[in-house]
């Protein structure tokens, strides 16, 4: 949003996501719900805008392209005889991992599977193919961009406002296709955290019927949400902005640490999963997930050595103190349990008082009714 305000105006971007934050909660303890006819305009926008500009910065430095490819393979064959090969993939690796953050697009199919149309996992196979070959496409396509319209930073715009601006400035319309391409990118990512205070207070929710967070976050408020959730998002949230400074460039390496330490615990699961379970084709499935297990886990600890100074440590001591509150939680309920059943035990071995006889029933005195 700010990318089309003016520079001076900078300064007031730390209050106005405190803002957006506060009308998130405020909005999420009233009990929204998120309607796909809301979301479908707002998302189709945002394609539509994107795939006209990638298609046409292509088309209109169509002579340029055998150029930049040329001195790319030339690039890469210097890098190669200057530094040798290894030190060449691993620079390659490092550009991957750090660019992790891009796939996490997918953990949003998988948490919505169980509302997908049936049969569930066929679509959700489908979706997540249309989602690999539209990130493919809209990742290569912005960053050829970048290299054939030499896009550079600049303050106070994301590297896509810089490349539509330049592109879109002698057309007639082009400061309309500029703002609507902007606004549609905002509104798509205020959808995306909303998407942080459904889910969240929904995981919340399992973990406490588990006993690994306490039994309110599993009780709903007379507006049928978990109030407690969503104010625990909505405050963790908030101190992540006043800590960053709302810089995206530290919150993307703390969402992607946190997000591959997730995917990498899934697909170790799964690797477990098969070697346990065996079944049809299981030789074919084991190989798939511990790759997916090796990929995820290096670009977890490459992404935390590089990026330990500039938001990877505190995303990872956050990460392990929730984990032993989580576990500290568990030990309580388990000992309260203890001392419940040892008090069941103790009541049952007391003796029971002698059974007293019924008294004589005397007509002619008074009588009290209760």
């Amino acid at each position: 949003i700010f990318s089309f305000l003016p520079v001076e105006w900078l300064h007031w971007k730390l209050s106005a996501t405190i803002f957006l934050l506060l009308v998130l909660i405020t909005l999420n303890l009233r009990g929204i719900k998120e309607s796909v006819l809301v979301l479908l305009p707002i998302f189709a926008t945002f394609v539509v805008t994107h795939v006209v500009i990638i298609f046409y910065g292509i088309l209109s430095h169509g002579s340029h392209l055998g150029t930049l490819v040329n001195q790319a393979v030339s690039e890469t064959n210097q890098g190669i005889s200057e530094l040798g090969l290894v030190a060449m993939i691993l620079i390659f690796l490092r550009a991957f991992s750090l660019g992790g953050g891009t796939f996490t697009g997918i953990e949003a199919v998988c948490n919505g599977l169980p509302i997908l149309r049936e049969p569930r996992v066929e679509t959700g196979k489908r979706t997540m193919m249309y989602m690999a070959f539209s990130l493919a496409f809209m990742a290569g396509g912005l960053l050829l961009n970048y290299s054939l319209n030499n896009v550079t930073h600049v303050t106070g715009q994301t590297l896509n406002a810089t490349l539509i601006h330049r592109l879109t400035d002698p057309w007639p319309i082009g400061q309309a296709f500029f703002l609507i391409s902007m606004l549609s990118a905002g509104a798509l990512l205020f959808v995306g955290a909303q998407a942080g205070f459904i889910d969240g207070p929904r995981v919340m929710s399992n973990m406490a019927i588990d006993n690994w967070l306490p039994r309110r976050f599993k009780n709903l408020s007379d507006r049928l949400v978990i109030k407690d959730g969503i104010f625990v998002v909505g405050l963790a949230a908030l101190a992540t902005i006043l800590y960053t400074g709302a810089s995206v460039r530290i919150l993307v390496v703390m969402y992607s640490i946190n997000v591959f330490i997730d995917f990498t615990l899934s697909q170790f699961a799964m690797v477990t999963h098969w070697i346990r379970f065996k079944g049809n084709k299981w030789i074919k499935k084991l190989t798939l997930s511990l790759v997916g297990c090796l990929l995820t886990a290096g670009i977890l600890v490459i992404t935390s050595v590089i990026k330990f100074k500039e938001g990877g440590w505190i995303s990872i001591l956050i990460t392990i103190a929730l984990i032993g509150f989580c576990f500290w939680v568990r030990r309580h309920y388990q000992q309260t349990g203890k001392a419940l059943r040892r008090l069941d035990e103790i009541l049952l071995g007391l003796p029971m008082p002698e059974k007293v006889a019924k008294p004589k029933k005397l007509p002619n005195d008074p009588t009290g009714i209760l």
